[in-house]
């Protein structure tokens, strides 16, 4: 069907004017929230007690959404469960739900508060994001209810999502997204839609797409957004629990960002005791902006410019072949010396670095990783290893891996390989990673002593080595190629 004509000339009018509008950078901002918790997850309180608690976590947001909008932000993201907390019952988190319609009605929360009430919480969501002319992300409940004549519908006749909801800078609501790959029995209070969404936006500075947490780590909607649909920048809410040597926040989503060649804005909660912290404003070529902080219980406001179009800027990195080098290095043979070890439940192959340089290799499988390496300071009291992981883990969720690193040893027992380390001492002068990668989908880490990354220390050749683009500044505590092969999640 042909629209009629003024509509076809409406459209051609916006999209005329967002092109007119257009800017090849944007400010952008993200905010690790300190949660305030409930007293009592477990228990279920009246609507009235947790509107105020909503409130309360929405006043320290506001604060960070003036800020960040008066230093020029024109989009901000807060944290998953930034608004009431976590660790609910399916019963305890209803009072706390809301019905959010599809961005298609066209709606204004702010001036338009009773077209859908009630909706406390998208009126003032969107209040926020008129009253400073700024992108406000966030994440809430959505509520949908339903009946027996959906087989699927649960017992207690509603759907419960967890949810992200971005407003433009006029208040209006612009996308909903519902979170598809739910963090196992911590999120038994929620529902996952029947099919993945692939939630994306236009603005004047880019194409947006988003997701939540745990569905970093699969094909949807995460790689479909980027890869299929093409966004410039993910907006990321995550309530993330920090997990070494591999998925530290900050040095996961910035590898992501990297092996994905594409802006990720992630916006962490802040609670030390669950090791949740770690947030970052990333750019395919590393780092704008991070936080990372166990010691206080403070949030902190990120804010740094970005490309719009980052896959356009001569920063972009070039596409990678990422077995192309070590496919023709010399293929590596069981050693005597190569020996076991755990991490986070994958059984890696791991061999010692015995010598303070040289060229070694070790495989799994199918990967062969090999390893050139000089150190500076190798210190005597410190072990590391190269190690190799081709299998799939099947703790947490169900997703196949392939994996060569670098990294050091909890001390000099070598059966304590793998386990979580922040510090180091030992410094390298360049080092030099690469595997037979059977995946296109290859992120790179480079995590220093005290969680520190390295932006603009390193660099992915199109042959598919990892290097130290300068001598490395601080100790090194993991060098790694994180690789997910999705064809085989379900093999």
């Amino acid at each position: 069907m042909v629209p009629p004509r003024p509509v076809v000339h409406a459209a051609v009018f916006a999209l005329a004017a967002l092109q007119a509008l257009a800017s090849d950078t944007f400010i952008a901002a993200v905010y690790e929230h300190a949660v305030i918790l409930p007293r009592a997850a477990q228990e279920a309180v009246s609507p009235e007690d947790a509107l105020a608690l909503m409130n309360k976590n929405m006043d320290i947001l506001e604060g960070a959404i003036k800020e960040a909008a008066q230093q020029g932000a024109r989009i901000i993201v807060t944290p998953e469960d930034g608004i009431y907390g976590w660790v609910f019952t399916r019963e305890a988190i209803y009072p706390y739900l809301e019905d959010i319609p599809d961005p298609e009605v066209n709606w204004i929360p702010c001036t338009d508060p009773t077209r859908f009430a009630p909706t406390p919480v998208l009126e003032r969501l969107s209040c926020m994001a008129r009253n400073n002319s700024i992108y406000v992300v966030a994440n809430i409940g959505d509520k949908k209810s339903c009946n027996s004549s959906d087989p699927s519908c649960p017992s207690d006749g509603r759907y419960q999502y967890n949810t992200n909801v971005v407003f433009d800078s006029e208040g209006k609501l612009v996308a909903r997204y519902h979170k598809y790959n739910l963090f196992m029995s911590e999120e038994e209070q929620f529902n996952y839609p029947k099919k993945p969404e692939a939630v994306t936006f236009e603005t004047p500075f880019g194409k947006f797409g988003i997701f939540t947490c745990f569905d970093i780590l699969f094909w949807e909607p995460a790689v479909v957004l980027v890869s299929e649909l093409q966004v410039d920048t993910v907006l990321f809410p995550t309530a993330w629990m920090n997990v070494l040597p591999f998925l530290s926040a900050v040095e996961f989503h910035s590898a992501w960002a990297m092996g994905m060649r594409v802006n990720f804005l992630a916006s962490n909660t802040h609670n030390t005791i669950m090791s949740m912290t770690g947030s970052g404003i990333y750019a395919p070529d590393g780092a704008r902006a991070y936080y990372y902080n166990m010691k206080t219980e403070d949030g902190r406001l990120l804010i740094a410019e970005l490309d719009s179009h980052p896959r356009l800027s001569p920063a972009s990195p070039p596409a990678v072949n990422w077995s192309s080098y070590a496919s023709s290095v010399e293929k590596c043979i069981q050693d005597e010396h190569d020996f076991s070890g755990l991490i986070f439940y994958d059984q890696f192959t791991f061999t010692e670095l015995t010598k303070p340089e040289g060229s070694i290799t070790v495989c799994q499988k199918d990967l062969h990783c090999h390893l050139s390496y000089k150190m500076a300071e190798k210190q005597e009291d410190e072990v590391y290893v190269l190690g190799a992981f081709d299998g799939l883990h099947v703790v947490e969720g169900q997703y196949y891996l392939q994996i060569c690193t670098l990294l050091k040893c909890k001390s000099t027992d070598l059966s304590t390989c793998g386990q979580p380390v922040e510090t180091a001492q030992t410094k390298f002068d360049m080092f030099s990673l690469s595997g037979t990668f059977g995946t296109n989908y290859v992120f790179p880490e480079v995590l220093y002593s005290d969680m520190q990354l390295a932006p603009g220390e390193f660099e992915v050749l199109n042959d598919g080595r990892l290097i130290s683009k300068t001598k490395p500044t601080k100790p090194v505590v993991t060098v790694t190629l994180f690789g997910r092969w999705y064809e085989k999640d379900h093999l």
